[in-house]
């Protein structure tokens, strides 16, 4: 119940913070969120998405492409595809911040299969170059990265297994994080 309060307060917080000035990256762990890995798993995790959030600050496209893995692959989009969304993003906006708010670790399989399950509310804005505005590039609630350890770091791997490449009606992509 506490976690769900947590969740939509954070929501509401996210959704504020698009509406009024500049938004400022956030990476949260709150209390009562569900850690089924240990202390050093959940850091590891969230310094990855802080030294992207850096890159991503200073439009450094080959530091942003570290936090994926080699075998990256979402829906049919491999490494090489979201090297280019994120190039195209650089070219379109001026600081791009994310939020992301963990309310769940839970690592699958074991050794060199092993995935870790991170739930994730989130958001991405970015102030754009066009029109001059700040506007929303991508947002979601209670979506699942799947990470994997991949020379000794974990990165984004996408999603499990095969897959549709087209989503059923109502669901979007969340590539990028």
């Amino acid at each position: 119940m506490y976690a769900t309060i947590n969740v939509l307060l954070m929501c509401f917080s996210l959704a504020l913070t698009g509406l009024v000035g500049t938004a400022q990256a956030e990476i949260v762990v709150p209390d009562g969120s569900v850690i089924e890995v240990d202390e050093a798993t959940v850091k590891s995790v969230v310094a990855m998405f802080e030294r992207a959030e850096q890159a991503v600050k200073a439009h450094d496209l080959d530091r942003v492409m570290t936090v994926y893995a080699s075998q990256y692959n979402y829906h049919g989009l491999k490494k090489d595809d979201i090297r280019k969304v994120w190039k195209d993003l650089f070219k379109e906006y001026e600081e791009i911040t994310s939020t992301h708010l963990f309310s769940k670790f839970t690592k699958v399989g074991s050794g060199s299969q092993t995935v870790l399950e991170v739930t994730c509310t989130g958001r991405l804005w970015g102030h754009s170059k066009t029109t001059g505005l700040q506007v929303p590039i991508d947002s979601w609630h209670q979506e699942i990265h799947y990470l994997m350890l991949e020379e000794g770091e974990w990165r984004i791997r996408g999603n499990l297994g095969d897959s549709q490449r087209v989503l059923p009606f109502g669901t979007s992509p969340h590539p990028l994080f």
